[in-house]
């Protein structure tokens, strides 16, 4: 995993040619928002789809409990909405800001008359779905093959991969997730996390902070993952 190939990582805005994100964005308009702030809300009708811009969002789902699980994050370049803009159905979960960001916002028949006019950008929304149902299943074998501490190191190199962008400093930054939505990740508790983060800032695996983490080592946390496999 080297800095290059965070740089040139693959988003569905980054996949359209120049004219055809010339279009969407004049289909559609920036709109900043604050941390906290949801950018769309589970049950609601799926009447826009957004594509991120500059900073990052927590994807969480509600249960019959009240309680909130975060289930992905989604940064700069990706596609928001894209299942309800299919199915027509609700949402399906919240998508909340993790700290001030600003995404476009497209009208979902705004959005549908943009593929209908550009027919090349099909295949891009049904590879952001294949992808995020690959990353899904990913997430699902590692809750039945790994107990907790394994469960989170496996998703901190996950997040690397899939959304991990260069320090200047040396290593891969991750989104900024606090400690209790990366325990929400994985379902361990927030004090697993905080124990597994010193352990591993003490190996020289991450560098963390207040919502803050560094990847550092890669394989060696990769290795150190092994010993968590039930």
């Amino acid at each position: 995993m080297t800095p290059a190939s965070k740089v040139n990582r693959e988003t569905f805005w980054s996949s359209l040619d120049p004219a055809a994100r010339d279009t969407l964005a004049r289909g559609g308009r920036n709109r900043r928002y604050r941390k906290g702030d949801h950018l769309c809300l589970q049950g609601e009708p799926p009447d826009q789809v957004l594509i991120l811009q500059k900073g990052w969002a927590k994807i969480c789902v509600g249960d019959s409990e009240g309680r909130e699980r975060v289930i992905a994050v989604r940064g700069p370049g990706e596609l928001i909405g894209e299942t309800g803009l299919i199915t027509e159905s609700p949402r399906t979960a919240t998508v909340t800001a993790l700290h001030q960001l600003i995404a476009l916002v497209v009208p979902r028949q705004r959005f549908r008359s943009f593929l209908n006019d550009h027919p090349d950008a099909w295949p891009k929304v049904y590879q952001t779905l294949s992808r995020r149902l690959a990353q899904s299943d990913e997430r699902i074998l590692s809750l039945g093959s790994h107990v907790g501490a394994g469960r989170l190191a496996l998703f901190l190199l996950r997040l690397a991969e899939q959304s991990g962008l260069p320090e200047p400093d040396g290593g891969i930054g991750l989104p900024p997730l606090s400690q209790t939505e990366l325990g929400s990740c994985v379902d361990v508790s927030r004090e697993t996390v905080a124990r597994a983060m010193r352990d591993w800032r003490e190996q020289g695996f991450i560098r963390s902070g207040w919502r803050q983490t560094v990847l550092l080592d890669p394989e060696g946390l990769r290795k150190h993952a092994r010993k968590f496999m039930i």
